[in-house]
Parts: structure tokens; C-alpha cells; sequence
């Protein structure tokens, strides 16, 4: 059984939403800030409050290990804490690292993020060196199951940039890198007819999404771009299959809720603590899960 086809059955159970934690410092309460040993020890109890309070609500989450990295080798080992605690619940995991490397350096890179103490149970790659880069990670897809989001079309104003390059055949960038995904996917089916591998594709695009899923059926989404990058519901919703096919990730809307809600006093004064802010995390986890429920039904 490929992980993509667990995701498939999450997203059947759970609804459509992937929690994001990327977990700045400055997203985490005053309070709880203040009171921890560290601003690592900070975020690990957030993201362990996070997930609590969501897991019942939200197919998986997303990892973005720039936000540990950025706190040292303290915020490493918080990272691999947070994936393992994900996985030790039985819960999906996508280690967003976008790789990108060949060879010998993206086996290493494979055995860190899929077998390692970094293991998870997706990771995020960049296609731009060839189909050779996502070769050494489809072993594992074979031995234990793993998946992968290969970047295609993204959610950020620079996809332009080189994503939409028209290509002498026909298309443009993207369509180049969904078909040779399309194509591996036909190879590593799962049970629910998608590929181990699977797209990223932003939401913030509406008028491309319905063109983007007839095209690419047999792809699994990771779809960003929700909340924060401008990307809403119904944009989310085209990219989908009978509300499947895809998990739509929100990160900053949903780690700062309880901020939004809170009044200046709030945040400063140490009102709130983890567990109000874990509540108003899980509160926009159901409001998104619900926009896009009733999106897919329009």
C-alpha cells in the first residue's frame, strides 16, 4: 500500500485540510514563550498542541523544516520530535524540503528524509535537474511505501518567472513537468488510481485549476496557497475530485488564529496560552475544511 493511498482514505475520513507547521517563534503565545527554556522548546510544545487539538480534523500536516533550521541544531532535533510524534499517532507527515539533487547526493537525501531520524511519510522535490533526481526516492515508494509532491505549478507571484515558459511542442513548463509525472504515475498506481507521486499546484490560479485537474486525473495535489498567498475555497475545490485528490495546505492562517482573535491586551499579557491558542487553530481548521466541503458541491 503506497502512503498516498492512506492520505486518499484520511481525506475520505477527515476532510481536505493539511495543517502546516511552519512554526516560527513569534507564532507561539507570549506566555508560553516566556515560561519555555528556549524558543525551540517553545515551538515543539505549540506544534504538540497543534496537533492535538486538529488531528481529529485535518488528513495531515506539513512540516517546513526551514523554520527549524533556522533555530540551529536545537531546532533539528525539534523538527524530527515533531515528525516523530505525528507518525507515533498514526498520523501522515509531509517533510517539506523541496530536494532537488542527483545521484548518489539524492540517495543520501532519501535515506534521511524516508528511513532516517528525519523519516517521513511524503516530502516535497523539485524536478528542474530531470527525472533522474526523482529516481533514487521512487525505491522507497517501491520498498516502504513513500511518497512524494514534485513541484509543477506553484502558489507564488515568481512561478512566471520560469513555470510559465511556453515550450516549442505545446504547453508550458508545468505541463512538461505534469506529464512526466503523470507518467511515473502510471507505473506506481495505488489503489485509488493516483500515483506515489503526486503535484504540487497552488490554488491561487482559479481559471487554469479546472484545465489543470481534467488533465492530470491520475495525481495526487498538494495544493498551498490557501489563506495567507490569496488562494481561497473555490479555487482549492477545482483542484480536487469529488472533494479527494488533493490536500489543501494552510500554515500561517491556521498556527496564528488564536492572534487574530485575541485583542492587543491578549497578547501581551499572557492571556493566552497553548491551549486557547490550539482551540483557535482547530476552530479555523473546521472553518476551512467547511468552505471547501461546500465549494466542491457548488
Amino acid at each position: 500500500m503506497y502512503n498516498m493511498d492512506a492520505l486518499y482514505e484520511a481525506v475520505a475520513q477527515k476532510g481536505g485540510v493539511c495543517v502546516g507547521l511552519d512554526t516560527a517563534p513569534s507564532y507561539v503565545p507570549a506566555r508560553e514563550l516566556k515560561n519555555a527554556v528556549s524558543s525551540a522548546a517553545a515551538v515543539l510544545d505549540y506544534n504538540k498542541a497543534i496537533i492535538d487539538a486538529t488531528f481529529d480534523v485535518c488528513a495531515c500536516y506539513k512540516a517546513q523544516i526551514a523554520y527549524y533550521e533556522a533555530l540551529g541544531l536545537a531546532g533539528l532535533a525539534v523538527y524530527a520530535e515533531t515528525l516523530r510524534y505525528i507518525r507515533s499517532r498514526n498520523g501522515l507527515v509531509i517533510a517539506d524540503i523541496k530536494r532537488g539533487d542527483i545521484a548518489d547526493t539524492a540517495r543520501q537525501y532519501a535515506l534521511a528524509h524516508f528511513a532516517g531520524e528525519f523519516e517521513a511519510d511524503f516530502v516535497t522535490l523539485s524536478p528542474y535537474m530531470g527525472v533522474d533526481s526523482l529516481e533514487p526516492w521512487l525505491h522507497y515508494a517501491e520498498s516502504a511505501g513513500k511518497g512524494a509532491f514534485v513541484l509543477m505549478r506553484t502558489s507564488n507571484k515568481g512561478m512566471r518567472d520560469f513555470e510559465y515558459q511556453e515550450l516549442k511542442s505545446s504547453g508550458r513548463l508545468y505541463h512538461a513537468v505534469g506529464d512526466a509525472l503523470a507518467g511515473l504515475a502510471a507505473t506506481y498506481t495505488g489503489a485509488y488510481g493516483y500515483g506515489a507521486f503526486g503535484a504540487v499546484v497552488g490554488c491561487t490560479e482559479q481559471e487554469e485549476a479546472e484545465a489543470i485537474r481534467r488533465k492530470y486525473a491520475n495525481l495526487f495535489f498538494l495544493i498551498p496557497g490557501y489563506g495567507a498567498q490569496g488562494g481561497g475555497a473555490d479555487g482549492a475545490a477545482a483542484l480536487l475530485r469529488d472533494g479527494n485528490g488533493g490536500v489543501v495546505n494552510a500554515s500561517r492562517s491556521i498556527l496564528t488564529a488564536w492572534s487574530r482573535a485575541a485583542d492587543a491586551d491578549e497578547k501581551t499579557s499572557g492571556a493566552i496560552d497553548n491551549r486557547t491558542a490550539a482551540e483557535a487553530a482547530y476552530n479555523e481548521v473546521i472553518r476551512m475544511r467547511d468552505a471547501i466541503r461546500k465549494a466542491v458541491t457548488r
